[in-house]
């Protein structure tokens, strides 16, 4: 055997160790069976506190929210426009974010970027970290937008998709009247916490609605009211696999007078570390992102869970 074949022999052996490695963690993580578990019912404080928040494990606990008003209340358009157009002669103002794609906080080709900027201070990399254009409207207008591109045929890319989805403590500020439809809190998960919620956001979106993966700084509860909401869930280990790089940021804005967005880097110029892999690359573009992201797409696929109505997902 010559130094080629040990050195040959020496990376396989490592890739295998790396599998085996990873196969324990995930193990660790989430159990043996390779799933995100699903408990029937709520579980007591201690057995969520032993079970799952001491060990970092996500969760779907079903029938956790079924007694809630918001399950039925919720579902119509007229009650959502009615509470919150009730508290004065004028509808509530809501936050809605408001990208071309749907795709708030995610990455961006720096050529989409306007020509007012000057590029060639950003990094070698081609992405920027795009954060949406905010705007404030009445509810009615905002609902009415989040709905519109429900309605389109799937060929077809709306210009712009909306996404009310502020992370500010909203639903106890800009939709403080729909508040009494939900529990103000999760009790079992408040006592095993050892804390109320600090923040309670309402999140209005669409098929449209994509979230890029990130890592959240806290504890999370999160509770469907009508649709569905589909996760890709990655343990904290393999953290090396999401190619975390630092981008510059940028900025959204939207003409209502033409419907056109213009994307122009933050001054002074920052940067923000964020995961550079896609998951669903397309078909033109596939073989391109696997080869550049080996470590994700050549080993353990994400978690998948999906969220229904009347249940939390626990990260």
């Amino acid at each position: 055997m010559n130094e080629k074949d040990n050195i040959i022999l020496s990376t396989v052996l490592l890739g295998m160790e790396i599998e085996a490695l990873w196969e324990e963690v995930r193990e660790l993580s989430l159990g043996q069976l390779g799933r995100v578990e699903r408990l029937d019912t709520p579980p007591t404080p201690l057995q969520f506190l032993r079970d799952f928040v001491s060990q970092n494990k996500p969760c779907i606990i079903s029938n956790a929210t079924l007694h809630w008003p918001a399950l039925s209340n919720w579902t119509s358009d007229s009650y959502l426009n009615q509470a919150l157009s009730a508290s004065s002669a004028y509808s509530q103002m809501v936050s809605v974010h408001l990208t071309p794609n749907g795709q708030a906080d995610a990455l961006v080709p720096l050529n989409e970027i306007s020509t007012k900027n000057d590029a060639s201070s950003s990094p070698s990399n081609s992405f920027c970290f795009a954060s949406a254009h905010v705007q404030h409207m009445p509810f009615p207008e905002a609902l009415k937008l989040i709905s519109s591109s429900n309605n389109i045929s799937e060929n077809i890319q709306p210009k712009v998709i909306a996404y009310a989805q502020q992370q500010n403590d909203c639903l106890r500020s800009e939709y403080s009247v729909l508040s009494p439809d939900c529990d103000p809190h999760i009790p079992w998960a408040s006592e095993a916490l050892g804390c109320l919620p600090e923040a309670v956001n309402l999140w209005i979106g669409n098929h449209l609605s994509e979230t890029s993966f990130h890592k959240d700084h806290y504890e999370n509860l999160y509770a469907v009211v009508t649709g569905c909401k589909h996760f890709l869930l990655l343990p904290p280990t393999d953290v090396h696999r999401m190619y975390i790089c630092d981008y510059p940021a940028a900025q959204y804005s939207y003409s209502q007078e033409t419907g056109d967005f213009t994307l122009e880097l933050d001054k002074p110029l920052r940067y923000v570390p964020w995961c550079s892999v896609n998951p669903f690359p397309s078909v033109e573009t596939k073989e391109e992102e696997m080869a550049k992201f080996p470590l994700y797409f050549q080993g353990p696929k994400p978690f998948e869970c999906t969220v229904n109505p009347g249940e939390i997902l626990y990260l």
